[in-house]
């Protein structure tokens, strides 16, 4: 197989993986995405056809990932700051993620982690008001189950840190009810078992 027909292979195979596994996870299919990935084969399927340069198949789809997958790639970064309390730095990775115009998943994710890093902050009305914002956008189908077990979960965190114990406990539930084989659910279960802090 010549490199250019390779190249193209490997780039629709990547598109109609991915593709598919974003409708396993009931994220809707981004056409954005599949503009991109098609768009960075083509050229680089071109480059290979009328030019001297070699492309590595391997590093072609490090690039193709690393190009698509661009947000999630960042806010994973962000998480790590978060995790270390290092939150300045997280919200400055998250901003970024969000100005590399991210698909609509891709930018209810970053709200997700943008969100979760306020309640760690104890930022307790931010977060509740933006969790129930993102909620309200996972209508439209863009959100993943993991990330909407995580927006329930936490913002039953939230509400039980607000002394708001019946909207905590039907937010564990809906953590349960939206994926319960996830971590979430499992968390959701324990918070469940647990009595609430007396204020």
């Amino acid at each position: 197989m010549s490199a250019p027909a390779l190249l193209l292979l490997i780039g629709l195979l990547y598109i109609v993986l991915f593709g598919g596994l974003s409708l396993l996870r009931r994220e809707g299919l981004s056409s954005q995405f599949a503009i991109e990935a098609l768009i960075i084969t083509g050229v680089a399927s071109g480059m290979a056809a009328f030019t001297n340069i070699s492309i590595h198949p391997v590093l072609f789809l490090i690039v193709l990932y690393l190009i698509t997958m661009r947000s999630r790639v960042l806010v994973d970064s962000g998480n790590l700051f978060a995790r270390r309390g290092d939150f300045r730095r997280a919200e400055a990775i998250y901003r970024l993620a969000n100005l590399l115009w991210p698909d609509r998943t891709g930018r209810l994710i970053v709200k997700v982690n943008q969100t979760t890093a306020s309640l760690q902050q104890g930022l307790l009305d931010e977060a509740i008001a933006s969790f129930q914002d993102i909620l309200q956008s996972a209508k439209s189908g863009y959100l993943g189950v993991k990330y909407e077990a995580a927006v329930h979960y936490n913002l039953g965190v939230a509400y039980r840190r607000k002394g708001l114990e019946t909207q905590a406990v039907r937010e564990f539930n809906a953590a349960i009810d939206t994926w319960p084989a996830s971590e979430y659910a499992r968390q959701a279960e324990i918070a469940l078992s647990k009595k609430p802090a007396k204020k």
